[in-house]
């Protein structure tokens, strides 16, 4: 008898919303270079730099292309007459202060601004400035970031015991057979172990390990603490390019010990907005100085991999475009982001891989090659895949 085939691995969920529209946040205390940032990395002043705190109280949006040397090669080879990269949506969001978490200044609303994203940049100020004032009165790296980490915390402990309340008073008739009863005493119970992980192990919540039915739950609760943050310290110009800042290890080390993991990318919105004001020739004249590089398209496709966003390719005279879906996106879906029909009415794709069209140097060559493949309703798309997509 022949043995039995292993159970394949449980896919596992993602934390998050289910979506390939996600957005980023930047998040950081008053006067440490949020707005400043956004218009350089936006290109635009929509965020209202100002020197006191609240100068942004409603969110401005803006859709930043995300650099990528494989979408430039293929416009090279096709040269279309429209090129449209993948985009990462960012949102500039009110200064948070401590006590934000019971409505201290903008409290309530910067919250609520943080849940409505999917992602965290935030800032972290590294730089000395007599004319920028801070809002808590001198520049501590570790003590922002430790402000910051509470409030999100405690407003997640205050919005989970509100759901657990609401869970164990609907709860109190339960029974033990029916399986809807099963599952209400399930979610109680991942519940708890998500309060029990804010307050008594104090962690993030994106930080804790949980399987695909706690994943579920989990995102049903929008929590902030579920969130990616990717850190990003901002400097002054002079210590950017020198590469040494008293701050940096001391950071490293806090996120270390706090947020294993957690990226952290050094760069100088002082150097950015000094480059953003250069002609194009002069910009990249100005970038081949040592230490000097913006850090802009490192920190887009930072916050685009946080989100767990991959793209994959049309290509052709007319057109090549990069599609932004999710890691795990079956080729049906993927298809659907184009127009809802091809998903519905989707019959296969025709995929070819990036690596196999720039070794081969064209479509014809990819295909004697034997190397465009049709998949059907289970591929999973591959980052930089190549689709034409066949539908009924």
């Amino acid at each position: 008898m022949p043995p039995k085939k292993a159970a394949a691995a449980e896919k596992k969920v993602l934390l998050g919303r289910p979506s390939n529209n996600l957005k980023i946040g930047i998040v950081g205390l008053p006067n440490v270079g949020k707005s400043s940032f956004f218009n350089v990395l936006s290109d635009t002043d929509l965020g209202k730099a100002a020197n006191f705190p609240y100068a942004t109280i409603n969110p401005e949006e803006a859709r930043i292309p995300v650099p990528d040397a494989r979408f430039d090669w293929l416009c090279d080879l096709y040269k279309p007459a429209s090129r449209v990269p993948a985009f990462l949506t960012c949102i500039d969001i009110a200064g948070l202060t401590a006590g934000a978490s019971t409505g201290a200044g903008l409290g309530n609303a910067f919250l609520s601004h943080v849940r409505a994203v999917d992602g965290i940049f935030q800032v972290v100020r590294a730089f000395d400035d007599a004319e920028v004032i801070h809002v808590e009165g001198d520049v501590d790296p570790l003590r922002d970031m430790e402000i910051i980490q509470t409030e999100l915390r405690l407003k997640d402990i205050e919005w989970v015991e509100k759901h657990l309340d609401g869970l164990k008073r609907t709860g109190r008739s339960l029974g033990n057979n029916s399986l809807a009863d099963k599952a209400k005493k399930e979610e109680i119970a991942t519940v708890e172990k998500i309060y029990k992980a804010l307050t008594v192990d104090g962690k993030d919540v994106r930080k804790c390990e949980w399987n695909n039915k706690e994943i579920e739950v989990v995102n049903s609760l929008t929590l902030l603490t579920a969130k990616p943050i990717t850190y990003l310290v901002n400097l002054s110009e002079k210590d950017y390019i020198r590469k040494k800042n008293k701050w940096l290890a001391k950071i490293k080390g806090w996120i270390d010990t706090h947020n294993p993991g957690d990226p952290l990318i050094p760069f100088s919105v002082s150097l950015e907005e000094r480059l953003a004001q250069l002609p194009d020739n002069e910009r990249a004249e100005a970038q081949k100085e040592p230490g000097a590089q913006s850090a802009l398209g490192k920190i887009t496709q930072a916050g685009y991999s946080s989100l767990d966003l991959i793209r994959y390719f049309t290509c052709g005279p007319d057109e090549v475009r990069a599609w932004t879906i999710r890691k795990g996106t079956k080729a049906p879906q993927a298809a659907g982001v184009i127009h809802s029909d091809f998903e519905n009415k989707f019959v296969c794709g025709e995929i070819m891989t990036y690596e196999d069209l720039k070794e081969h140097g064209s479509e014809a060559a990819v295909k004697a090659g034997g190397k465009l493949r049709q998949q059907g309703k289970p591929y999973e798309m591959v980052d930089g895949d190549i689709a034409y997509w066949k539908s009924g």
